[in-house]
């Protein structure tokens, strides 16, 4: 006797039938008008597996009766189909190239404009796609130890996300404790806790770099993005390449609605916006308005 396949492992386990592709091909359209995700055929074992715990959840036995569901408006649902097939891999320090290049090229610069009084001393960022908050803690962190508030400087950090799921796990900020290795000694020592008795084997983000960070859902498909900008960074890395390349340009244009003057937006190393009319090149996947 062979062995069970994924579909048939699903069924036994959950319940749920098959699915089939008109049913694939509804859900995708779902998708990708809610989301900008788009799901080639490719996906479709990516979306029964996803979805199919959900669906037992529900009571449902079939593609089509969930399908029915969030289209036929139960918006909870929705938030929730999204949650289930986002990615979110991410770990704190992601792309070293960038902070190096923020390090030593870009914040020094924005330090000696503070001191001549040529730019304020209050600087807020932006993580789109921020996952379980790794990306916008880390980049707080950075801003913290380089633009401390004794020295009169302001940090404010947004992270932000399609899924409910991975900002409620963001909000609260803790981690296991193997994730540490990640984070420079000096910043470990300075801005996080580690757990005791029944936190044993955790970490916890500390009381400074908490109140320098908070979290929103955004949908990067829409137009109205947050409140507090203009963002002198805005992080957007390894986002785009979920999205079809007529819909890139659109995203971008969106998140750049937002960039401050003399800001940058930093993009993931999979990821290219080269020939975009808006953008030069400054660093690695760092690039800054052409006007």
């Amino acid at each position: 006797m062979g062995a069970e396949s994924t579909v048939d492992v699903l069924r036994r386990e959950t319940g749920v039938r098959g699915l089939t592709d008109r049913e694939f091909r509804q859900l995708r359209e779902l998708i990708f008008r809610e989301a900008g995700i788009y799901l080639s055929d490719a996906k479709k074992a990516l979306l029964l597996g996803r979805l199919s715990r959900r669906l037992s959840m529900l009571g449902l036995t079939s593609y089509g009766e969930y399908y029915e569901r969030v289209a036929g408006g139960d918006a909870q649902e929705r938030i929730h189909m999204l949650d289930a097939i986002s990615t979110n891999e991410t770990h704190f320090f992601r792309e070293p190239g960038q902070f190096e290049f923020l390090e030593k090229r870009v914040l020094p610069a924005w330090i000696a404009a503070a001191n001549k009084g040529e730019r304020p001393r209050r600087l807020r960022a932006w993580s789109a796609a921020c996952s379980t908050g790794e990306e916008p803690y880390s980049l707080a962190m950075l801003l913290l130890s380089m633009l401390p508030p004794e020295l009169g400087f302001s940090i404010e950090v947004l992270g932000s996300d399609i899924s409910t799921r991975v900002l409620a796990a963001a909000t609260a900020g803790v981690w296991p404790l193997a994730r540490a290795r990640e984070i420079p000694e000096p910043h470990l020592k300075r801005f996080m806790l580690r757990g005791v008795r029944a936190q044993e084997g955790r970490m916890k983000a500390g009381p400074e770099l908490r109140a320098s960070v908070r979290f929103e859902r955004i949908n990067l498909r829409n137009p109205v993005h947050p409140a507090g900008g203009p963002f002198d960074l805005v992080f957007c890395r390894n986002v785009l390449i979920y999205f079809r390349q007529e819909d890139k340009a659109d995203v971008v244009d969106r998140l750049l609605a937002h960039l401050a003057p003399g800001g940058l937006l930093l993009l993931g190393h999979a990821e290219s916006l080269l020939g975009h009319p808006s953008l030069r090149p400054v660093g690695p996947m760092v690039y800054a308005r052409t006007r």
